[in-house]
């Protein structure tokens, strides 16, 4: 199967760069590249491609606001790119739909990598970016009551597999920790995730705090009362 991308980036080079390194893979075709969120909203209507790489800040229309229309839009899997440590919408971009997200400096190796794993409907978020990212969100944004409601959904094992998720852990690792297989995580996860309408894993790390399932700055993270 041919993966099928756009690349948006203000940064003709950047844009470029990035373009000509997944060209030169067998199987993924860049289908176009845009230099705003106007042009990349238009790409994708177009082109209804596997995988979107979206620069966050472009001007016109921003990455998160276009990430907002094609996540709505079209099935296509939305990758961000940013340069993490100075840039404050991760986290926004997320709830728009993203399915994770690139640093600018990404290796090569890394940014073929992570098309790939957008494409199959796994996470871009490791442990520690996850981590740093409910920080970023919680220093900068008002904590809301937990909306616990959205967990009487779920089988007591799909809101564990769901906690886990939100403390950035791989299906190997729940697997280890629930004791069970990583077929038996990955059946939990595709049953959380439809029953709480989410795209990915990327939302469901959200949703595991939206909820309560997990708390910053808690380490041993409590079972929320749904009463």
């Amino acid at each position: 199967m041919t993966i099928r991308v756009v690349v948006a980036d203000d940064q003709e080079l950047v844009r470029a760069g990035f373009a000509m390194i997944l060209a030169a893979q067998p199987d993924i075709e860049v289908v176009a590249e845009s230099g705003n969120g106007f042009e990349a909203v238009g790409a994708a209507r177009t082109h209804r491609p596997d995988v979107v790489l979206l620069d966050i800040r472009m001007p016109g229309m921003d990455g998160i606001e276009a990430a907002r229309i094609i996540c709505a839009e079209t099935p296509s899997r939305v990758i961000m790119l940013t340069t993490f440590g100075q840039d404050d919408y991760v986290f926004d971009a997320l709830r728009a739909g993203a399915s994770g997200f690139l640093l600018k400096d990404v290796r090569r190796d890394d940014l073929v990598h992570a098309v790939r794993v957008a494409v199959a409907g796994e996470s871009l978020l490791a442990p520690s970016v996850t981590r740093t990212l409910v920080a970023a969100f919680t220093s900068g944004r008002a904590v809301r009551p937990p909306r616990t409601e959205l967990l009487t959904v779920l089988t007591e094992r799909e809101r564990e597999t769901l906690r886990l998720l939100g403390r950035g852990l791989s299906n190997a690792e729940i697997a280890t920790t629930l004791v069970v297989s990583e077929h038996t995580v990955k059946s939990h996860v595709s049953n959380l995730l439809a029953k709480l309408g989410l795209r990915d894993r990327a939302q469901a790390v959200i949703a595991a705090y939206e909820t309560g399932l997990v708390i910053p700055g808690q380490l041993g993270d409590a079972e929320p009362d749904l009463d």
